[in-house]
């Protein structure tokens, strides 16, 4: 398997010196909820540092703190979560997830029979089918329902079922309440293994469907992503990334996996990966999804041990997230 380089990024988008605002990149993040408040942030702060506009949706009391925060985050306009099907539309990609709660109550039940066909001319039919069970017809209806995890998984599958020909980041709490027969084509999913073992067991007879039985950990990420269109991302202490969906280009091919390797201790506190997502969010505006998501996990790895070098595990993740334009630069515009 191959070892993500420097060299891998040399086709990474850099802003033209003659574009204007607007053209390098517009992201969506929705996230957050009552009890996380920090991770959607984090995402938010290391986006706007990359892309032209960020777009930030969550709870009331999260949106009440970034614009609070408006002396960082100049060039973003939070939404309420009842508007944001018309950003969804104009924005580049959509990152949802850090920050928001599952439930155990969840009416998603794991696939039994087999794996999920794609419908996308009626995929609601698969609601239907008994695949998913908790719905709303629309986004005031999310104001009804006083549980976050159910909000949660009524508002990520309304999302992913009706606009499936976006290009989605799908992270923590979004990835754990997501029916998977809704996973769009070139999704990217970024999960811990976890919540990676999670997403193999609601597709429970795949080893069945493949015809035999998967043993290495990396086979099953490249199944999954295959079988989905999708780019995986198993965060852990090496990285890897599977590419199913349609990619092109040098380093794009489907069918590929990846290692990326860096990181240390102080990268196991909370928020790193909410950091990871908001990067990874932030250059698949421009940029390919796979090369997006290979890039910002090899680029995260790589701010985690320049702090590594000043400060030992002792940083968090406000470091990081300072660390990673200054990472940037050393890696990109010297290119």
């Amino acid at each position: 398997m191959k070892t993500i380089t420097t060299n891998d990024l040399k086709s990474l988008y850099l802003p033209p010196p003659d574009s204007h605002k607007g053209q390098n990149g517009r992201l969506l993040i929705i996230g957050g909820s009552h009890l996380f408040h920090a991770a959607s942030l984090w995402a938010l702060k290391v986006a706007s540092r990359i892309v032209d506009l960020v777009h930030y949706s969550s709870v009331p009391e999260n949106n009440e703190l970034v614009l609070r925060q408006k002396e960082e985050f100049r060039d973003g306009i939070v939404v309420p979560r009842t508007e944001i099907e018309s950003y969804i539309e104009e924005d580049d990609c959509i990152l949802i997830g850090p920050g928001m709660v599952r439930t155990e109550k969840s009416k998603i039940k794991s696939q039994k029979s087999s794996p999920p066909k794609r419908d996308r001319a009626n995929p609601i039919n698969q609601v239907k089918a008994g695949k998913l069970h908790f719905t709303i017809q629309n986004l005031k209806e999310l104001e009804e329902i006083t549980d976050e995890g159910l909000q949660t998984e009524a508002l990520i599958n309304y999302l992913l079922h009706k606009f499936p020909h976006k290009q989605w980041v799908i992270d923590a709490g979004a990835l754990q309440m997501m029916d998977v027969a809704l996973i769009p084509k070139n999704a990217i999913l970024t999960p811990h293994q976890g919540e990676f073992e999670l997403l193999w067991s609601k597709v429970s007879n795949m080893e069945r469907f493949v015809g035999r039985e998967v043993e290495k950990f990396e086979d099953k990420i490249k199944l999954l992503a295959q079988h989905f269109q999708c780019i995986i991302l198993v965060k852990g202490q090496i990285d890897i990334a599977c590419n199913g969906g349609g990619s092109g280009g040098k380093i794009c091919n489907r069918g590929e996996c990846v290692k990326i390797n860096g990181g240390n201790a102080g990268m196991t506190k909370g928020g790193t990966g909410d950091v990871l997502a908001g990067l990874i969010g932030a250059l698949a505006t421009k940029n390919d999804p796979y090369l997006a998501t290979i890039a910002g996990a090899f680029i995260n790895k790589q701010a985690g041990d320049s702090l590594y070098k000043s400060v030992g595990p002792f940083f968090n993740a406000s470091d990081l997230v300072d660390e990673i334009p200054r990472v940037m630069k050393e890696l990109l515009i010297s290119i």
